[in-house]
C-alpha cells in the first residue's frame, strides 16, 4: 500500500491564535511532528508567514497565512507514542485569573525546543490540566532563575506582551560580575548582533539552541551603524562590592538575547559563573568554591495588571544557591 506524500500546507490564523509565537503556533498544528524539526522548518526559511521568512518568535496575526512545507505528521506516519512530560509545580509569587507568576528555578528552559523536550510551560500544563490557556508572556535563559509570567487568558496575554513590547514593565536582575565595576558607569547603550559559532547550521530559535552538530547562537556587541545591530539599553546599579565581585541591579530597557550577560561581559566585567560569555578559568575555580551556576537572577518585575489596571511590584528573593555563595564570599 503506497502512502500519500506529505504536501505543502497553508495555515490560516484564527481570532483564537492571534499573538501566538510562530513556534507554539505551529507545534500546536503539526501534532506528532518532532518539536527539532519544527525548529529546523523555521530556521531554515521554508515556513513563511505572508510570504515571507519569519523568526520563531514572531507573533502572528489573525488573517495571517503561514505556509508549511512539507513534513510527516503523526496522522501520516505513526511513530513512537512520546511520553509526556512530566507534571511540575512551582513556587508561586502571584496567581489570579488572569495570570500566574512562578519564581523559575535555575536549569529548567521555559518551553521545549532544539534539543529540550520540554521546560516549564509543558510542565504547568500537566500539573494544571483545568486550565484551559496557559500560555507564557515572556522568556528566561535556561540558567537564568527569577520571575516569569504566564498568561491564563488570551486577552492577558495580549495585553501584558504590549506592555513588554512598549517597553512599560520594568525588569531588574541581580547579577554578581567579576572585579570591581565603575560607580560611574550607569548605562550601557550598545547594539547587539546574534551570530554562529563554527558549526554549520543557522541559530536555533528555541531552549537548548545550539545543540546537535548545528552552529551555536551568540550575541555580540557591534557597530552603531550595523545593519543587523539592535539596539540594547542596560542601566546598572551597585547593590554590594564583595571582595573580587561587585552585586549588581541591572535593569534592561530592551529585551535582546542574552543582552545582560554580553553588556556586563563587553565592559570587563563578565557575570560569575556565566559558561558563553565570562572567565572559562574563573568558572571552574568557582564552582570549587560552590557555585554551581551562573549567578543571574530575576529578582523584580513591575507591570500593570490586565484586568485591575494597577500597577504592581513583584520581588523573588535570591535563590538559596545563589544567597549562600555570596554570603561566603562576603564573610571571606
Amino acid at each position: 500500500m503506497t502512502t500519500e506524500a506529505p504536501a505543502v500546507r497553508q495555515l490560516a490564523v484564527d481570532e483564537e491564535s492571534a499573538g501566538q509565537r510562530l513556534d507554539n503556533f505551529l507545534l500546536r498544528h503539526l501534532k506528532g511532528v518532532p518539536k527539532t524539526r519544527v525548529y529546523r522548518i523555521i530556521r531554515s526559511g521554508e515556513v513563511r508567514v505572508n510570504k515571507g521568512r519569519a523568526s520563531a518568535g514572531t507573533r502572528v496575526q489573525a488573517g495571517d497565512v503561514v505556509r508549511v512545507p512539507p513534513v510527516r505528521t503523526s496522522a501520516q506516519a505513526p511513530e513512537k507514542a512520546q511520553r509526556p512530560p512530566p507534571a511540575r509545580r512551582f513556587p508561586v509569587l502571584l496567581e489570579d485569573d488572569c495570570l500566574i507568576a512562578i519564581d523559575k528555578p535555575a536549569g529548567v528552559a521555559v518551553h521545549g525546543g532544539s534539543g529540550v523536550s520540554f521546560g516549564v510551560i509543558e510542565q504547568l500544563r500537566q500539573a494544571l490540566p483545568q486550565a484551559r490557556f496557559l500560555e507564557l508572556v515572556h522568556r528566561l535563559d535556561r540558567e537564568t532563575s527569577g520571575i516569569l509570567l504566564v498568561a491564563k487568558k488570551r486577552s492577558a496575554l495580549k495585553h501584558l506582551q504590549d506592555q513588554f513590547r512598549a517597553r512599560d514593565t520594568g525588569k531588574t536582575y541581580l547579577a554578581l560580575v567579576l572585579g570591581d565595576w565603575p560607580e560611574r558607569l550607569k548605562v550601557i547603550d550598545a547594539p547587539l548582533r546574534k551570530y554562529l559559532l563554527p558549526g554549520g547550521g543557522s541559530a536555533g530559535m528555541g531552549a537548548g539552541a545550539g545543540t546537535g552538530g548545528e552552529g551555536e547562537r551568540r550575541v555580540k556587541v557591534t557597530a552603531r551603524d550595523d545593519p543587523e545591530g539592535m539596539r540594547a539599553i542596560t542601566l546598572v546599579k551597585v547593590r554590594q562590592r564583595l571582595p573580587g565581585f561587585t552585586l549588581l541591579e541591572v535593569t534592561i530597557k530592551t529585551g535582546r538575547t542574552h543582552q545582560i550577560r554580553v553588556h556586563l561581559a563587553s565592559q570587563g566585567h563578565p557575570i560569575a559563573g556565566d559558561d558563553k560569555y565570562g572567565d572559562f578559568a574563573r568558572n571552574k575555580a568557582l564552582q570549587r568554591q560552590g557555585l554551581g551556576r551562573m549567578f543571574l537572577h530575576a529578582w523584580r518585575l513591575q507591570f500593570t495588571h490586565p484586568a485591575s489596571g494597577q500597577r504592581l511590584e513583584l520581588h523573588a528573593p535570591l535563590p538559596s544557591d545563589l544567597l549562600s555563595f555570596s554570603k561566603q564570599e562576603t564573610a571571606s
